[in-house]
């Protein structure tokens, strides 16, 4: 029986998808809950599973294509025996049992599948362009052959074989080709390549440049002294780890330092909408985090009533989902207030960008030993550049400096986000 593979329900920020890596090709056999192919949004990278076991047939949707909810991208048929009843009147042609002892000569060295569908289907393998090694036919190459047939193009003509296989493999790779179009040479003999924008890319790149154009967005600096929290972390690493199965990072601190300090400065964590402000009672903070396919922001939700170590947990899952390119959109969607650690790949300073709707976010940034002054004396200490960008149109300098500087309190001193103070 044939079964339709479709766009599963997507969800309602998401409007529609574009297919981007094919896991399967026709003719493979697959499972129920396979990934067939990876369906690229503006947010996440989703699986479009197989709806039945059974054979992958034509495939309706290329690579490239954008999709919605409910199309249909292929067909597969739930088992061979379905799939071959169901062609069967393409096979009415009274000579095609005629050659069957050249069909019989060309078996030879086929695979029992090939051999199956080439004699219930009457078919002269010889007509039929081979795509595997050295031209062989394969399984793929004859249900390609039959659907051909089914649609009423003329794939079984006389001429010789290898007429029919020049179009059939342009049609078969003309996937790969076009995903890499490489530009000729210049006259200096380099090279350039054009390739499409992914749509999470330009989702990002979208925002960007929504967020420097419709927010009147300002950065405020500052410098934190690591060591007290260093010192911490030195101090009681192994027994956190052991009694909650999850190292203790500082990325945690930072989350509960900036809560605190939206708890006293709430427009920090409030939005606008339109002509109104919307101060939120609840704190949802975003992590950015790298993927291979860009960068992501999952949220932390209710990140007052998160302990370090479900912080810390929570985090490192986001990070590995992210590798994965498993993280939903629920995971990415809302968030009061985002932090960004560009720490991690050695940026000293930066600017960071606002998250619309979002009017806060803190940038992080690795630790150097610098000389500071302390108590008339030079020391040397692990110094972190902050940086905090706001929107100036609901959030005030003094707002947005006081704010900062209340993380750099709680993160010197972590004993303020035991005691609120």
């Amino acid at each position: 029986m044939t079964v339709e593979v479709k766009v599963p329900t997507l969800p309602e920020s998401v409007a529609d998808g574009t297919l981007v890596n094919w896991k399967k090709k026709p003719g493979d056999p697959v499972t129920r809950g396979e990934n067939l192919v990876d369906l690229e949004t503006d947010k996440v990278v989703l699986d479009i599973p197989a709806p039945a076991d059974g054979v992958l047939g034509p495939i309706l949707r290329q690579e490239g294509d954008t999709v919605s909810t409910g199309d249909v991208i292929a067909t597969l048929e739930e088992s061979a025996g379905a799939e071959i009843t169901a062609p069967a009147p393409a096979a009415t042609p009274a000579p095609a049992p005629a050659p069957a002892s050249t069909t019989e000569v060309d078996l030879e060295g086929l695979s029992p599948a090939v051999r199956r569908l080439a004699a219930e289907h009457g078919l002269d393998v010889s007509r039929i362009p081979g795509s595997g090694r050295g031209g062989r036919v394969t399984k793929a190459d004859v249900l390609a052959f039959i659907e051909a047939r089914k649609s009423g193009a003329p794939a079984p003509v006389a001429a010789p074989a290898r007429v029919a296989a020049a179009p059939m493999a342009v049609a078969m790779t003309a996937p790969t080709t076009t995903t890499a179009p490489a530009v000729a040479p210049d006259a200096l003999g380099r090279l350039e390549q054009r390739v499409p924008m992914t749509r999470l890319r330009a989702r990002v790149a979208e925002r960007l440049l929504m967020a420097k154009n419709s927010t009147a967005m300002l950065t405020t600096f500052n410098e934190i002294n690591m060591k007290p929290v260093m010192d911490l972390r030195a101090r009681y690493k192994d027994e956190f780890e052991k009694k909650h199965g999850v190292r203790l990072g500082f990325m945690g601190f930072f989350v509960k330092a900036v809560v605190e300090a939206l708890k006293r400065y709430p427009a920090v964590n409030g939005s606008i909408d339109g002509s109104d402000i919307i101060y939120h009672s609840y704190y949802d903070i975003g992590v950015a985090v790298s993927s291979p396919r860009g960068l992501v922001v999952p949220i932390l939700r209710d990140a007052d009533q998160m302990s370090l170590a479900e912080i810390e947990r929570t985090i490192g899952e986001f990070g590995q989902k992210a590798k994965d390119g498993s993280l939903t959109v629920e995971e990415m969607t809302g968030g009061t207030f985002t932090i960004t650690n560009g720490g991690v790949f050695g940026s000293l300073m930066s600017t960071p960008i606002l998250n619309p709707p979002q009017s806060g976010i803190l940038g992080m940034h690795a630790t150097k030993d610098r000389p500071v002054a302390e108590n008339g004396q030079i020391v040397i200490r692990p110094m972190m550049y902050v940086a905090h960008s706001y929107d100036h149109r609901i959030i005030d300098g003094r707002e947005a400096v006081t704010f900062l500087v209340t993380v750099k309190d709680c993160i010197e001193d972590p004993a303020r986000l035991v005691l609120s103070v």
